[in-house]
């Protein structure tokens, strides 16, 4: 299995992967699936500083990952909300975490990660970032 960035070729597997959620759980908070035309534009939006993981076996698209503004107010500016989205079928194979662990060191090499948090994620993966802030790294001279 292969990380990678997604492409557009990858949308139909993605809202698939997606839409599932929506019809049988609460989890996207989202009443009805995504068409064709709106994961267009989504995939757009999270094409710039809010990247979207695929989870590629094989050339098919089993998970994905992606980053999201956690809020519109100019003090959230540099935080995320991550989501993590894995194919019914490969669900407890370690696809989730892999995915993950990959979103939150994804942003550009000049930003590092502060955790904000003091639930803790299941699954052995630390504590649980209510959101994710990034910040700037100090260069040293």
């Amino acid at each position: 299995m292969d990380l990678r960035p997604a492409v557009m070729a990858d949308a139909e597997a993605i809202r698939q992967i997606y839409n599932i959620e929506v019809i049988g759980s609460t989890a996207t908070l989202d009443l009805v699936p995504r068409t064709a035309e709106e994961q267009a534009k989504w995939m757009v939006a999270h094409s710039g500083v809010y990247p979207v993981i695929v989870a590629d076996d094989g050339g098919e698209v089993v998970g994905f990952a992606s980053l999201s503004p956690y809020r519109p107010r100019p003090g959230y500016a540099t935080a995320v909300e991550d989501s993590i989205y894995v194919a019914e079928q490969r669900r407890g194979t370690g696809i989730g975490r892999t995915l993950l662990s990959e979103a939150v060191v994804c942003p550009q090499p000049r930003i590092s990660l502060r955790r904000r948090s003091r639930r803790r994620r299941p699954g052995g993966l630390g504590r649980a970032p209510s959101s994710l802030w990034l910040r700037p790294r100090r260069h040293r001279a």
